[in-house]
């Protein structure tokens, strides 16, 4: 079996058992697992390569893109503004922002968008790469956009907008842009997650590579509203790895992309839902139980707008316990996945931070992190 590094509680090591397994039996090339239990580090593995190009080995503090593993961080956010009475998640949004009134958007609430009910699926205009970078730009084209649907009605993944929108709601009220909010009230007093939207550079040299596994399903057309809502109408590539701001590029990673721009560890997305569900070492918890209550009620499931129920059930911005999809420990689970098979959740009543990421893009919603989450909850009993 594949050789890894790190270490896990005696209670825990089935969880190391299958985090061994998956390098036989998965065409692994680098990946990482944390878990903590009660606030406490229980499970910390890593191995494999990081980079296949030159054989840098996977190390402790490699950091890897995690795609909408974002949105996780940005809800987190929205959900502690929440809980400290500034933002009212049913609201209008027009009370933070004014001008995304616009276009029959007067109604739609941060919740709507939290919940990708808001009819705000893609953006009609087409922007370049640099735009987008600006945050500016994005921000207009949100105002001027008319939603898809009746807000409220039916639903659609909200791939990048959502992390625009809600970013934006959280720069009005508190000033920072949504990756700044992240490090300096989150990430930094839980001991320096490590974890970004809009990573320094100075963080490059601990960057994983991304490689694609082969037989990955390939996008539809350009016109095709999901390849419109994943690719922001053609600015951004995917998968594309090895091109001008493709997804291992560094200019890519540098700008704040929330909705799914996050670069992370296992360790600082383990500890991200570990701080929010039951505080770290014996601090305080980030989010109550009754946040975390509002966050895990169903916003939507079902078939969404272009037909398609692939079993996801969605609270406020957060993927719930989905047993055809993404089975997790039950009703006070919550989380996020990325669209290379990374996978990061916690859980208040388990008390349960998870977190897996790996290099190689095998597959949205692949085996590799349910069947750690599974040897997590036969540990827990």
């Amino acid at each position: 079996m594949q050789q890894y590094q790190g270490w896990a509680d005696e209670r825990f090591g089935a969880v190391a058992d299958v985090f061994a397994r998956n390098f036989a039996e998965f065409p692994e090339l680098g990946a990482a697992v944390t878990v903590y239990s009660g606030g406490r580090k229980v499970v910390e593995l890593w191995g494999g390569t990081a980079d296949d190009r030159t054989g840098r080995a996977w190390s402790q503090d490699t950091v890897v893109p995690v795609f909408s593993v974002a949105k996780g961080a940005v809800s987190i956010s929205a959900h502690l503004l929440a809980q400290q009475g500034r933002l009212d998640l049913d609201a209008p949004i027009a009370r933070y922002w004014p001008e995304f009134a616009r276009h029959g958007k007067q109604d739609i609430t941060t919740r709507m968008i939290l919940g990708h009910r808001a009819g705000l699926p893609a953006l009609d205009a087409v922007l370049s790469f640099e735009e987008i970078a600006a945050w500016d730009p994005v921000i207009r084209a949100i105002e001027e956009q008319p939603p898809l649907w009746e807000p409220g009605t039916t639903y659609e993944y909200h791939g990048h907008v959502l992390g625009f929108a809600v970013g934006e709601v959280i720069r009005r009220i508190t000033g920072l842009t949504p990756g700044v909010f992240l490090r300096k009230e989150i990430a930094e007093p839980f001991g320096g997650l490590p974890v970004w939207i809009g990573l320094p550079e100075e963080e490059l040299p601990r960057l994983a590579r991304l490689v694609e596994a082969e037989g990955r399903r390939p996008m539809p057309g350009p016109e095709h509203l999901l390849t419109r809502i994943v690719t922001m109408n053609g600015a951004l590539v995917f998968p594309g790895l090895d091109v001008p701001h493709g997804w291992n590029d560094p200019a890519l990673h540098a700008i704040e992309l929330p909705g799914a721009g996050a670069v992370a560890s296992a360790t600082g997305l383990a500890g991200l839902y570990a701080a929010a569900v039951t505080g770290i070492d014996g601090g305080d918890r980030l989010l109550s139980h009754d946040t975390v209550t509002d966050a895990v009620t169903e916003v939507s499931s079902g078939a969404g707008f272009l037909g398609f129920d692939m079993g996801a059930r969605w609270g406020s911005g957060v993927l719930l316990d989905s047993p055809a999809f993404r089975p997790l420990f039950g009703a006070r689970s919550f989380g996020n996945d990325g669209a290379g098979g990374q996978f990061a959740f916690g859980d208040d009543e388990f008390g349960v931070g998870f977190a897996y990421v790996a290099n190689r893009m095998i597959g949205h919603g692949d085996a590799r992190a349910n069947r750690l989450i599974e040897a997590v909850r036969g540990c827990l009993g």
